[in-house]
């Protein structure tokens, strides 16, 4: 394929391929559609999830004492993205430069995103019931690790197990580490504005 027919994905061709790597999950169907998109396409796909969860949250922020419609809004159109790329940057960098994995990021992140937004939007429609939420949630974060291992696997070219899983649980890691390090900067500068 030529670089110009390969990131041409549409979000309409994108909810496709999510219900095909939802209907059929296994490596093979996500290298099917690896290269049908690039890291432009999943952050289009990505955001649009950012802003339908920003969307529902913020609709039921008023039912909720802790949170604020504003608040909802924002965080969810700036965190979801950014832990996206985080992780999915996590994953390439572990996976190239600890197991030799041959992907690309963009391929790490469009692989990721097809899963990742439908997930994501069903976890925050289900999030808005008090109880069913919270069981649902964990859940869903069992299916993103299940989906997470598969795409390991086919958009680093990781076929070994123990490679995929260990990239995996060393990008959660990275994740991890990073939102506590730029959580706290943001709490000690807002906490700096206020003294």
């Amino acid at each position: 394929m030529s670089q110009t027919t390969e990131f041409k994905a549409t979000v309409s061709d994108m909810f496709g391929q999510s219900t095909a790597v939802l209907a059929r999950p296994s490596p093979a169907t996500f290298e099917r559609f690896e290269r049908r998109g690039g890291l432009r396409q999943a952050l289009i796909y990505v955001v649009l999830a950012a802003a339908v969860s920003a969307i529902i949250a913020a609709i039921f922020a008023p039912f909720h004492a802790d949170v604020s419609v504003i608040g909802q809004l924002v965080t969810r159109l700036i965190l979801i993205p950014a832990q996206f790329l985080i992780f999915t940057g996590a994953v390439y960098l572990v996976g190239k430069n600890l197991f030799r994995g041959t992907g690309t990021y963009a391929e790490v992140a469009y692989t990721f995103a097809l899963f990742f937004v439908p997930l994501s939007i069903l976890g925050t429609l289900i999030g808005i019931i008090p109880l069913l939420g919270w069981l649902v949630a964990a859940l869903i974060s069992l299916v993103m690790i299940f989906f997470g291992y598969l795409a390991v696997q086919s958009s680093m070219n990781l076929r070994d197990q123990g490679s995929a899983i260990i990239t995996l649980v060393l990008a959660g890691l990275a994740h991890w580490i990073v939102g506590a390090l730029v959580g706290g900067l943001l709490l000690a500068l807002f906490a700096g504005t206020r003294g």
